[in-house]
């Protein structure tokens, strides 16, 4: 009696298994037959007037996009990520570079006012012992 209950519930994960192919199997059937009616509205546009192809374009991307959109937002998720670790970085260093182009001008500002000072006292002096 066990046998033949645990062979039914073989018997039905087996069942089970074809119908998720079976489905896969239809919803890669849609996908050709939508290929297939894309590619005979494309060369018919393009017998009778190639104007409509770009139409035609829109059309083809606004029925796909649907489906390919969570495929689409999935593999860019990654890349999106990892452009704006660069960005932040480049920002960072863009940053830290400012910084010490900015300390360095202010260097060299201090040093001409010192010099430019030194000149003065030292004019001073020569006009006053003078």
């Amino acid at each position: 009696m066990h046998k033949a209950v645990s062979d039914a519930h073989e018997d039905l994960d087996a069942v089970e298994n074809e119908e998720a192919n079976d489905e896969l199997s239809a919803e890669e059937s849609d996908m050709v037959a939508t290929v297939a009616t894309v590619g005979v509205v494309a060369i018919g546009a393009a017998v009778f007037e190639a104007a409509l192809l770009p139409g035609l374009a829109l059309g083809v991307v606004a029925v796909a996009a649907p489906k390919l959109a969570p495929k689409l937002g999935s593999t860019l998720a990654p890349i999106f990520k990892s452009t704006v670790r660069g960005v932040y970085k480049l920002g960072q260093k863009t940053k830290e570079l400012v910084a010490e182009t900015n300390e360095h001008v202010q260097d060299i500002v201090a040093e001409c006012d010192a010099e430019a000072k030194g000149k003065d006292a030292a004019a001073k002096e020569t006009t006053a012992s003078a």
